[in-house]
């Protein structure tokens, strides 16, 4: 049997405005979805797509699986996520490979902004 990843699906109160969040921040557009649901990205993409399921109750507590995006500058990609909506968790850990900044999307979702160096 032949397993591969297709897509993480991200729970959200409000759809359209976590989706075109991410849909800016990734340059990605979105593809067929379903009533209520947006796909950032087609079937047979090379990368998998993201999937955003409209949910009624806000996210609680720390999310346990999280995206890592590669940034070019850490400084304007986190100014970018800020302008989007946003915001900084405060967490920043430097390393000899690069730095990788916490943030979160505007529904509180983490993911991490990496700059390799």
């Amino acid at each position: 049997m032949a397993n591969h990843w297709v897509g993480v699906t991200v729970d959200c109160v409000d759809v359209e405005r976590v989706s075109g969040f991410w849909s800016v921040l990734l340059n990605r557009p979105a593809g067929p979805s379903q009533p209520g649901w947006v796909y950032l990205g087609h079937p047979g993409d090379p990368q998998p797509r993201l999937v955003f399921q409209p949910v009624s109750e806000p996210k609680h507590g720390k999310v346990r699986l999280h995206l890592d995006v590669s940034v070019d500058d850490i400084d304007r990609g986190i100014a970018q996520t800020l302008a989007l909506g946003g915001r900084c968790t405060g967490e920043r850990h430097d390393y000899d490979e690069g730095v990788v900044v916490v943030m979160a999307d505007p529904e509180g979702n983490e993911f991490c902004l990496v700059q390799y160096y």
